[in-house]
């Protein structure tokens, strides 16, 4: 397809919001190269359309910080612990990344200078505009906020447009749909009905951190094969979270 006839992105720069459960495929702990692989197709996708992309990553597939610290373990020790485990899943998916040609830099809020760059905002947003693929990790640097407030604030550290949410499952729902089979998908929702129905999208800070800058949330299906794309070029996908 010519440049001319390409469809044009609804959004400049995203920010990929990923679950680290979703780096595990059907096994019960660690990575699947083989979905590394397919999420750096779908992310390699959206870079070949000009969209500059980053990435935020979680840890729960290899230590989730919180259940630690409810079954005794210091919670800050804890916390610490789990933003380790995001910098195991950002290399990885910067190793599966690269084998499919995107130039890719991880930046890490802990500083480790022989595996990763330190955060540096400009220097970041430098990246994104150069056309690398920026890998958020070691959530905010600090215990008590999860993955998801990283993912707010880095997305408005670097000005991005939008937040894509990837779940497993097509969007948000009125209730747990494997629970309930009445439940009913909305296809837009307001920050405040978010917070008030207490729907599990992103923690309540990353939601009011959102709202109070206006950034839409796009929650939808990972496991959907070009569903990233879709999100981006504008298509109706998923649930939008929005004023």
């Amino acid at each position: 397809m010519s440049e001319s006839t390409s469809p044009a992105p609804r959004y400049k720069r995203v920010l990929l919001k990923l679950s680290g459960e979703a780096l595990m495929g059907d096994q019960q702990f660690g990575v699947d190269p083989a979905i590394t692989t397919r999420i750096a197709r779908d992310v390699g996708e959206i870079q070949g359309l000009g969209v500059q992309t980053s990435i935020v990553i979680g840890g729960g597939n290899i230590f989730r910080g919180l259940a630690a610290s409810v079954r005794g373990m210091d919670r800050a020790t804890a916390d610490y612990m789990g933003m380790l485990a995001t910098v195991i899943n950002a290399l990885a998916l910067q190793d599966a990344l690269e084998r499919q040609g995107v130039v890719t830099r991880t930046v890490t809020a802990i500083e480790m200078r022989e595996v990763a760059e330190p955060f540096i905002r400009r220097r970041a947003i430098r990246h994104l505009e150069k056309g690398r693929v920026v890998i958020f990790a070691a959530g905010t640097g600090n215990p008590y906020f999860t993955t998801d407030t990283a993912a707010a604030l880095r997305a408005m550290e670097i000005k991005a447009d939008v937040i894509l949410k990837a779940t497993k499952v097509d969007g948000i729902y009125t209730a747990d749909p494997v629970l309930d089979p009445t439940a009913t998908m909305y296809d837009s929702i307001s920050y405040l009905q978010v917070l008030e129905r207490q729907l599990k999208v992103m923690d309540s800070t990353a939601i009011s951190l959102c709202m109070d800058n206006k950034l839409p949330i796009v929650v939808f299906n990972l496991r959907e094969p070009g569903n990233i794309r879709r999100v981006v070029l504008g298509e109706t996908v998923g649930t939008t979270v929005g004023v």
